[in-house]
């Protein structure tokens, strides 16, 4: 058995400043951000431990904030004995939360940096986050989390240093997270502890992918991977490392997008759109990725509870390059589902991601409705569900509305929040992850639901509870209408952000266009427009969108009105063909 020799020195810090006493870091306690690590107190007493006996020290031992013990490893043997606290770019930090004298076990939290280039600066970090052991719950709230500097901005995990919890969600204003969510990043993460996995190298969110096409610092475009273990698909299972194990399959994939580009300062999450893969999926085990220098310092491995994530030299995950076409040409789903933020309310990814195939009136987190996610939009939301995946995730443009939709979805439903009255903001912590609801759920709400009544891929009967009772007064189908509901089959796969972008561009304007001609038709027939001068004047690609969509229902139901009040049943056969294939001047001559 090999032996190593440990020294250890004591190095004392004096305070005497006019005979002051010692006295806490500033920011220590207080309502403040903690970026930092609280340094220790003055007169706080150092330990050096030289564990390969070279001359110079390899572990640094103090104390922080309310005298919580921690230790440093030196991994990249630049430590000096006129230290005060290890460096952040090859070092490992590790925190004993519960004082109990053990490090890199239960409840405490571990932060590994690693400089994979040699350039002085951390490329990635780890954050391992320690349960209590008695801890029974079935997800979280431990951690295992890399973060990947793929856009050189050093930015990584945030931690508060007041309580030493792992604080991903913290965030200024609507969506400027703290931690490294925006431009083209990633992370890898699993709600557990790393004694309970299987293989370290992989990981749950396995990875999550930020994008920014446009390089402007913000994310455009984001694509989740999930390698679900048995405890997340069925959360009644008991923790143990058999239901957190981990299959080397991409069971879950979303794909999220920013349509319109429109996020900034101030939103700097805007996501419209997602495509969600379910079930199935795809082997990734070839995907593996080395780096230098990940090993941690052999001689320190005693030190933790489960060493092995600071032994290996390799995470195994899809990349920003290979995860598209993995999902899409290697992914063999069950089942896609469809989100439009028809509110444009949306900003962190789940909440328009998470719409579920349940009941359209029930409404409230774990309540049964398609907002039944915790994480999902209460109100605003469109969904649309293909359980077979006979679509293949591909998208088309409705006549009918003039919106995209998901080919091959049996059904769908919007919940209507017009207003976005129901504004998502972020929870505390409803689930123990930040992710909870900040939101007014209302009791009475809109709702459309769509279906494909022949089962081509194509939606053709739409039902319509405007007045938010639970029943549908009003029912159009295509047929009957001789609409033909087929529509040009777009190919996702084969798409780029760019194009998606130029075909949520081309919507807005064919939107605002069938709006100007619905204006026209509805000036024809003695209407007054100036009751509608607010959404007749469009400031964005998206105002034209929402307002054209608005302008065009409403002036429909005037269009309607008259129709009926003058009885001309030919007149109302005509406006509603023209209205449903989106082709307004195809009313023909008004006979009001």
């Amino acid at each position: 058995m090999r032996k190593y020799i440990f020294i250890s020195v004591f190095i004392s810090l004096s305070f005497s400043i006019m005979g002051q006493n010692p006295k806490s870091y500033w920011n220590s306690n207080i309502p403040l951000n903690s970026y930092r690590i609280p340094p220790a107190p003055a007169g706080t007493k150092i330990k050096f431990t030289d564990l390969d006996k070279d001359g110079d020290p390899d572990v640094l031992e103090t104390l922080t904030i309310n005298n919580t013990p921690i230790r440093w490893i030196d991994d990249d043997d630049d430590m000096k004995w006129t230290d005060t606290e290890g460096d952040t770019d090859n070092d490992c930090l590790m925190v004993d939360r519960d004082k109990d004298g053990r490090f890199g076990s239960y409840n405490d939290l571990v932060i590994d940096w690693n400089d994979t280039n040699n350039d002085g600066k951390a490329d990635m970090q780890v954050v391992v986050d320690y349960v209590a052991k008695d801890n029974k719950s079935a997800w979280g709230p431990g951690h295992y989390m890399w973060v990947l500097d793929t856009d050189v901005d050093n930015i990584f995990n945030y931690i508060d240093w007041n309580t030493f919890q792992l604080r991903c969600w913290v965030h200024n204003g609507q969506s400027d997270f703290f931690e490294d969510y925006h431009g083209k990043s990633m992370f890898l993460k699993m709600h557990t502890t790393t004694d309970k996995m299987n293989d370290v190298r992989l990981n749950w969110e396995n990875p999550f992918l930020f994008y920014d096409p446009d390089h402007d610092g913000l994310t455009e475009m984001a694509i989740r991977l999930c390698d679900s273990p048995p405890i997340v698909n069925d959360r009644t299972l008991p923790n143990t490392p058999e239901n957190m194990k981990l299959s080397g399959n991409i069971d879950w994939a979303s794909l999220s997008f920013d349509l319109d580009n429109d996020n900034a300062v101030q939103n700097e999450f805007d996501l419209d759109m997602t495509i969600h893969f379910r079930g199935g999926g795809f082997n990734y085990m070839d995907q593996v990725h080395p780096f230098n220098n990940m090993r941690g310092l052999p001689a320190a491995d005693t030190m933790f509870m489960d060493p092995r994530w600071r032994q290996i030299s390799e995470l195994i995950y899809p990349d920003h390059q290979s995860a598209w076409d993995l999902v899409f040409n290697r992914g063999k789903w069950k089942s896609v589902y469809f989100t439009f933020d028809e509110d444009d309310d949306c900003n962190r990814w789940e909440r328009v991601e998470l719409y579920e195939p349940k009941n359209m009136f029930a409404i409230g987190a774990r309540k049964g409705g398609i907002d039944n996610n915790a994480q999902a939009d209460a109100s605003g939301d469109r969904g649309e569900w293909d359980m077979d995946n006979s679509g293949k995730g591909n998208l088309y443009v409705g006549k009918f509305d003039g919106r995209i939709h998901l080919y091959g979805a049996e059904w769908g439903c919007w919940r209507i929040d017009q207003n976005a009255f129901s504004y998502q903001g972020f929870g505390g912590l409803y689930d123990g992850y930040g992710s909870g609801r900040l939101q007014v759920e209302p009791k009475v709400f809109s709702t459309l639901k769509y279906s494909d009544t022949d089962n081509n891929g194509f939606l053709d009967e739409i039902s319509y509870d405007l007045d938010g009772d639970t029943i549908f007064e009003h029912t159009v189908s295509l047929k009957k209408l001789g609409i033909d509901d087929r529509n040009k089959v777009i190919n996702t796969a084969a798409m780029s952000y760019k194009d998606l972008v130029s075909l949520n561009t081309e919507v807005s304007d064919h939107m605002w266009k069938n709006a100007l001609d619905a204006c026209a038709i509805a000036e024809k027939a003695g209407i007054n427009l100036s009751w509608y001068s607010l959404m007749r004047n469009p400031k964005s690609t998206q105002q034209k969108y929402s307002y054209g969509y608005w302008l065009q229902l409403y002036l429909y139901h005037d269009l309607m009105e008259l129709g009926l009040n003058k009885k001309d049943n030919t007149f109302l056969g005509r406006l509603d063909k023209a209205y449903f294939s989106g082709n307004w001047k195809g009313i023909g001559k008004l006979i009001l």
